[in-house]
């Protein structure tokens, strides 16, 4: 089953962002790595889930999608391109997980992690 566990939120202005959001909901921001503030949201003992905040890229500037995390980013991908879903960007490898972005058949993009 995949669940979410994050959120993205693409700026062209990140650092406003950043201020905006830790000034209005008390977010905490950590120090940038590749345009991107991952932020914390809340207590962890509390529902909810925390995210980032980056600079958007020429294909997603501006907007929100979610993160799921799945056993299979492959697997995944495949189930959803035969649904109708986008490859936005394919696989990406990072230090602790993969990373991939796909937009649903009606337009929602989705980010897609499989933890190493």
């Amino acid at each position: 089953m995949g669940r979410v566990v994050g959120f993205e939120l693409s700026s062209q202005e990140p650092e406003k962002a950043v201020e905006f959001y830790s000034d209005v909901f008390g977010w905490k921001a950590a120090e940038p790595q590749w345009d991107y503030w991952a932020v914390v949201t809340g207590e962890n003992h509390l529902a909810g889930i925390n995210g980032g905040i980056g600079k958007g890229p020429s294909d997603f500037p501006q907007g929100s999608r979610i993160q799921i995390e799945v056993d299979s980013i492959d697997h995944t991908i495949k189930i959803a391109t035969d649904k109708g879903a986008m490859i936005v960007r394919d696989k990406m490898e990072f230090a602790d997980f993969y990373l991939a972005y796909l937009v649903d058949p009606v337009g929602n993009g989705i980010g897609l992690i499989e933890k190493k």
